[in-house]
């Protein structure tokens, strides 16, 4: 339970926030699931008004308290609780409980922001990143899409390169956490090397492809006729639509790696118009969201122990590709569980009510 136990540590350190008369009605679902908690944190931490806070989960977590920084709440049942009346609900529960629950959710007049990969391929329902695609959020009855966290880190850079230089090609392998998989993908990852270090090694894990211990696997999700994992589908398509360019050319290879918490990722990009090193550092350091942290310091590089509990997405190895024409590559990392996950939902959620509050965007 690594995960719970550093949210608990952070939150007792916190004194309970004033709420706000005028501020959003909020409910997170799948409350007490990783990314759950850190959509709280997170909550907190981007100081979204809020009025009201409703947390959901599972009948089986129902009744149980959370202790969060608008004081201890009572978990509710999401299969039970009525919408109506809430503003912006926050779905990270697992792919069924969102496709089941998004038409009271609609019906309900509710915003639904949600983590899972139930809408992202709706034409319907747009697919953000607010860096990148910011303008396509509003406050109103709807769903919008959170992308996958090994997407969100790569389009940060990738738009940035975009603008400055035009993109063709992306080829990228990601190093994902087991945190992917939520808190059970974890449990399995030290249970496993537990089981590991006393010679007991399991012959199949319970959630991951392969045992995690000690190895490197090449399958997140199903493996596809394609020769694809799901996974992999995911980060193409979710590229193309981010960023609205169906012509980019990408392609992916995903790998399970035994770390507990963050992502990282080899990008190959070839650019249309030729761009020094130094000007690609340069574009990626401007990209909101973004740091390069070697940026002529060699070795300063970022790795995932570095990147976890950062809202920043770290950047390093920014270097020539010796084989393709205006070709580059870069090393990024960023932490799946915040601007992977929840990060990324709460500054959707902020940037509706913020435009709804201006005026914009509330329909």
């Amino acid at each position: 339970m690594w995960i719970r136990t550093i949210f608990s540590q952070r939150l007792s350190m916190d004194r309970e926030i004033q709420r706000h008369p005028d501020g959003a009605h909020v409910a997170v679902v799948g409350a007490t699931g990783a990314v759950g908690r850190e959509m709280l944190h997170c909550l907190e931490a981007l100081k979204l008004p809020i009025r009201s806070l409703d947390v959901l989960a599972s009948s089986r977590s129902a009744g149980h308290t959370l202790d969060t920084a608008w004081g201890p709440k009572t978990v509710q049942d999401a299969e039970t609780f009525d919408f109506r009346g809430v503003d912006i609900a926050l779905f990270s529960a697992g792919k069924a409980v969102s496709e089941h629950l998004a038409p009271r959710v609609l019906e309900a007049g509710c915003l639904m922001i949600d983590n899972t990969s139930a809408f992202r391929r709706a034409p319907k329902w747009p697919l953000v990143v607010p860096e990148i695609n910011g303008d396509l959020i509003a406050l109103r009855p709807g769903i919008i899409a959170n992308p996958n966290c090994s997407t969100i880190q790569m389009v940060l850079a990738l738009k940035a390169l975009d603008d400055a230089a035009g993109i063709d090609d992306v080829r990228v392998v990601t190093f994902q956490s087991c945190s992917g998989a939520g808190q059970k993908g974890i449990d399995a990852l030290l249970d496993e090397t537990r089981q590991a270090l006393e010679g007991n090694r399991p012959a199949a894990s319970k959630v991951h492809a392969r045992t995690m211990a000690f190895d490197v696997v090449p399958q997140i999700g199903a493996l596809l006729d394609s020769g694809n994992t799901e996974e992999e589908e995911k980060m193409m398509f979710e590229t193309r639509k981010i960023l609205g360019r169906e012509d980019l050319r990408v392609a992916a290879t995903c790998v399970r790696v035994p770390v507990i918490r963050s992502h990282s990722e080899v990008v190959h990009v070839v650019t249309r118009r030729h761009i020094t090193v130094e000007e690609a550092e340069s574009a990626l350091n401007d990209m909101a969201g973004l740091r390069v942290t070697d940026y002529r310091q060699k070795g300063a590089y970022p790795t995932a122990v570095q990147a976890e509990g950062l809202f920043d997405t770290l950047v390093g190895r920014v270097r020539v590709d010796p084989v393709a024409s205006n070709g580059l590559i870069f090393w990024i990392v960023s932490d799946n569980l915040l601007k992977g996950a929840a990060l990324n939902a709460v500054q959707i959620a902020c940037a509706a009510w913020n435009h709804a509050r201006n005026g914009k965007t509330h329909e």
